[in-house]
């Protein structure tokens, strides 16, 4: 009688001599209903003894032990249950041609007491329900085999151990449910399993769904989020949905100290879909403009700017289409809108970073060769790279993709989302792919600073005011550009948690909003275009040669502010004397000067004489242009040389001498 032997205190060897002898009898073809009600108690007493610690080594075995009972039980009813202190066990029989939604609950965890039927009674400390379309997956081969359901609720947890998780805490019962000896997932409507929870949890504190996974911890076994996710909590009581069958429980997450409260919740959701549809009105804006004329994008900096506003874009579409395609509950379609939502965040992260990279070319390198094909590389890597990382991610397995719920709204629901949902794809491939490039682009912001300190301490004293204002305008659109404000992300932890997720949540939202300011608006060149094509009466700006414009005193100070701020899109010279600067602006040549000197081409060389400063070239159609500076001797000082790269190109730095 193997119920007699746990009456006694036990020792290892013991338990050991009750697992192997249930496992014996376990071996059979067939047990019959006397000997699986002699097992369930014998379990029951196991999980109640006092010494808990004694049976962690055959933690796996007991619960392999009460799948294999309902198995292998010959009965001839259309069900049959068993029920002890610790553990309550159903099996039903089943026709997978005609299956039909089921429930399994139990109430009262003093005196457990089973329901099965078509409805989970109200107020059970354990239920769970199956769809109707359960078993529509079933191959033709697999079909007979699903004759029975297995039903298993174990109100002593003992078994359920997992060391691994330092921060995590079990807070309910477990319940779990097979289809025969079939292991079923990606089912097209999830179960719902609802659980009490053992203690009262305060609405600061976070719990997770969970199953149990035999394959964990070398066998061991161990809790996993897979598939799960919380579809409602209360207090009392925790609502899951899951894509499979097997054993599930309500993990209570201890590593959270500050997590966001619904009210929290609610108002950042407003700001964030606030925010990305404003963000999404002026990328187009901004798109569109410079797309529709040419002048503005002839460079490479306006055509990275346009790769980064098409990626923020579309990153900010789907989002925003994300919640909505959550409602809706279809796996597949939620695997796909997380599989694009992952892709375009990492466009941008990459073309954020490109935009660094070009700087620091531009303004630090100086390259003084033509790149082939230089756009086009920059675009295999903005758009390849991550298509390769989430490709991996998903050849891995399409379940690194998913529904889950980050927060509850004040109504109770709660607030779903199609994302990651194996938290080590998403920390190799969101944080750490973001870490890398925020380094990259923080380091080049650093650099774009250290320069603009150095022109500003050359300047007179007299325009330190103006060229202040445009230094914070240059800094204020560089941060924007680069993606610094997604910095905030690692502050938003400990007491001020909640001040940089509202801050995250602003700028980030409304980074499309803030290009268009820095980008557009704030560009003179931009503006002209909009007066010339896009304004009438006394606004519309008239027809002005292609190759003429007007440089001020002030003029190198600005075309490296905004040369800074747009990505480099002025490529600046200085020469060794402070008196002279060579300046390029979106192929309009600009010359400051203080005194006389000669520009030249390779047709023809004119003279020119500087007043308050300005100068201006019109109609150069040659391919090189050279600038010398003479000093009161009529002695060249330097010698600055700019080539065009093609018919219709921008005229680029060569060399100083």
């Amino acid at each position: 009688n193997l119920s007699n032997i746990t009456h006694t205190t036990i020792n290892p060897s013991e338990v050991e001599s009750i697992i192997s002898k249930m496992e014996s009898a376990l071996s059979a073809q067939k047990i019959e209903p006397k000997v699986a009600k002699e097992m369930v108690n014998t379990i029951s007493d196991l999980l109640n003894a006092p010494l808990q610690s004694s049976i962690i080594f055959c933690l796996n075995r007991i619960i392999k032990i009460v799948d294999a009972i309902g198995l292998k039980l010959n009965f001839s009813t259309e069900s049959i249950n068993f029920t002890s202190p610790a553990l309550a066990l159903a099996v039903t029989k089943v026709h997978s041609s005609n299956f039909s939604k089921m429930s399994f609950a139990v109430q009262d965890s003093s005196d457990l007491q089973i329901a099965l039927g078509t409805q989970a009674p109200i107020n059970s400390v354990g239920a769970i329900a199956l769809p109707s379309s359960l078993l529509t997956n079933l191959s033709s081969e697999d079909m007979p085999l699903a004759s029975r359901i297995i039903f298993n609720f174990f109100e002593k947890t003992t078994p359920f151990q997992d060391s691994s998780l330092e921060n995590l805490s079990l807070i309910s019962n477990v319940i779990s449910s097979s289809v025969a000896n079939l292991t079923l997932s990606d089912l097209k409507a999830n179960v719902t399993v609802t659980l009490q929870n053992t203690r009262p949890i305060q609405d600061n504190l976070t719990v997770r769904c969970a199953f149990w996974d035999f394959n964990k911890n070398g066998g061991k076994g161990g809790w996993s989020y897979e598939g799960c996710m919380v579809k409602e909590r209360r207090a009392n009581e925790t609502v899951c949905t899951c894509n499979h069958l097997t054993s599930f429980g309500v993990l209570l997450d201890l590593s959270r100290n500050s997590p966001l409260s619904p009210i929290q919740t609610l108002v950042l959701t407003f700001i964030t879909y606030i925010g990305c549809g404003i963000s999404a009105i002026f990328l187009s804006v901004t798109l569109v403009t410079y797309i529709a004329f040419e002048k503005i994008r002839r460079d490479y900096p306006s055509k990275i700017l346009i790769q980064l506003c098409a990626a923020l874009l579309l990153l900010n579409l789907v989002f925003l289409l994300d919640s909505w395609i959550a409602l809706y509950n279809i796996r597949g379609l939620c695997i796909t809108v997380a599989v694009f939502l992952h892709y375009f965040l990492l466009v941008s992260f990459t073309w954020m970073g490109l935009e660094a990279f070009h700087m620091y070319l531009a303004l630090v390198k100086v390259f003084n060769t033509y790149v082939r094909k230089y756009i086009l590389k920059f675009c295999i890597v903005g758009w390849g790279v991550p298509l390769v990382v989430v490709g991996i991610v998903l050849a891995i397995t399409p379940n690194n993709y998913g529904l889950g719920s980050y927060g509850k709204f004040p109504n109770g629901s709660p607030d779903e989302f199609c994302w990651i949902n194996n938290n080590i794809a998403f920390y190799i491939t969101v944080v750490g792919y973001f870490c890398m490039i925020f380094l990259l682009n923080v380091g080049m912001f650093i650099v774009v600073l250290i320069q603009l300190c150095r022109i500003k301490k050359k300047k007179q004293l007299g325009t330190q005011r103006k060229t202040s204002i445009q230094d914070l305008r240059s800094v204020a659109g560089l941060t924007f550009l680069l993606g610094i404000t997604w910095g905030f992300a690692f502050f938003a932890w400990g007491p001020v948690n909640l001040i940089f997720m509202y801050l995250f949540a602003i700028f980030n939202t409304l980074q499309g909003f803030f290009i268009f300011i820095f980008y557009c608006v704030a560009k003179e060149n931009v503006r002209k275009q909009w007066r010339r094509y896009l304004c009438c009466g006394k606004f519309r700006l008239a027809e002005n040669s292609d190759w003429s414009r007007t440089a001020t005193n002030g003029l190198k100070k600005q075309t490296v502010n905004q040369g800074v701020s747009s990505s480099s899109n002025s490529l600046q010279s200085n020469s060794n004397s402070t008196n002279s600067t060579t300046l390029l602006m979106n192929n309009d040549y600009s010359v400051h000067a203080n005194g006389n000197g000669n520009v030249s081409s390779e047709k023809n060389s004119v003279s020119f004489n500087v007043q308050n400063g300005d100068v201006c070239l019109h109609d150069f159609s040659g391919k090189q242009l050279v600038f010398h500076e003479k000093d009161d001797a009529d002695h060249k000082k330097t010698r600055v040389s700019l080539r065009r790269t093609s018919k219709r190109g921008s005229l680029h730095f060569i060399k100083q001498m």
